[in-house]
């Protein structure tokens, strides 16, 4: 019985009924290393004396990935943004180099807009490699390949981390202002180039004024290009034919139109570039009415290829490369 002497009682009435004896709190704190299975000891923090910290595994969740992006082929198609801005660029860019030329000079007084043409004209098709790598020709295609590139990048970007299908294209905010941002800065450049090309004083610095109008200018076009055809649309929808699109045509219509208003901003940026400060603005509005008729014509026709044939282009071509990847 003297064995028995060192154990409580209730632990000898589990000894003699066969039981496994039971572990007393005092015990538990002096053996709490040995109480737990082998597998279960990286759970027991011992650290601590006083009390037990049991760590619990964190659980894995059914269905949720490292990544959420749509990441596949996303090298080629970038490739395919920047092959289709290319070719629409490509596209459009001889005929407008032609037009703007023409506007600026018959600005200037160099020389009519007709009598540009035909000379921009001869030079394309009798001599293609010199046009296609001179400098005017070189920033109108920098304008409009950057202006698609940036719609189409944005459009590969959206799509990826919102793990949409590749050939997505969006039309929302981010994309006009995206857009809007690439090509006014794109073509003030190019205009503070040209005007000091074609114009018919020596170089110098283009006047703040002019970057001012020419800014106003370009407002406008893209607000007639983005915004305004899903006002105008459904009133064309009232008036036109069903075998018309009602959205296609004010897509073509409402930035042709808007060059009767915005072409006096860019005719004025001109004067103030061509003629010194003392020339009054009475005489610069005589100007600007005798060459507001045929520069509108004339800014008319560029607007159908920049934002009608290159957008149509473009999209169409990105279209078809994302769905062959």
């Amino acid at each position: 019985m003297g064995a028995a002497a060192d154990v409580p009682a209730a632990s000898v009435g589990d000894i003699r009924s066969g039981s496994p004896p039971m572990i007393t709190p005092k015990e538990t704190k002096n053996n709490a290393s040995t109480s737990f299975p082998a597998k279960d000891a990286a759970m027991v923090d011992t650290s601590k004396g006083s009390a037990l910290d049991i760590k619990l595994p964190k659980p894995k969740l059914p269905g949720v990935k490292t990544s959420d992006w749509n990441t596949a082929n996303l090298g080629k198609r970038l490739g395919v943004d920047a092959l289709s801005a290319a070719t629409a660029g490509g596209l459009v860019a001889p005929l407008i180099c032609m037009i703007d030329k023409g506007i600026i000079e018959n600005a200037s007084g160099k020389r009519s807009i007709s009598a540009s043409l035909l000379a921009s004209a001869t030079t394309l098709f009798t001599r293609p490699h010199r046009f296609l790598t001179s400098k005017p020709f070189l920033l109108i295609f920098a304008v409009y390949t950057g202006t698609y590139l940036t719609a189409n990048t944005l459009d590969t970007t959206l799509s990826t981390v919102r793990k949409k299908d590749a050939a997505t294209a969006t039309s929302g905010a981010p994309k006009f202002f995206a857009t809007s941002a690439a090509n006014m800065s794109l073509s003030l450049y190019k205009d503070s180039q040209f005007t000091k090309m074609f114009g018919t004083v020596s170089a110098r610095p283009v006047p703040p004024v002019t970057y001012a109008l020419f800014a106003v200018r370009d407002s406008l076009t893209i607000f007639a290009s983005f915004n305004l055809p899903t006002v105008i649309s459904p009133r064309l929808a009232e008036v036109l034919p069903a075998a018309i699109p009602a959205a296609s045509a004010a897509q073509f219509l409402a930035p042709a139109a808007i060059q009767l208003l915005s072409t006096p901003f860019h005719l004025l940026g001109l004067d103030f570039y061509n003629r010194n400060g003392n020339t009054k603005m009475g005489e610069r509005f005589v100007k600007v009415r005798q060459d507001w008729g045929m520069s509108s014509l004339a800014r008319m026709c560029r607007i159908v290829p920049a934002f009608g044939v290159g957008g149509v282009v473009n999209g169409g071509m990105r279209r078809r490369g994302m769905e062959g990847l």
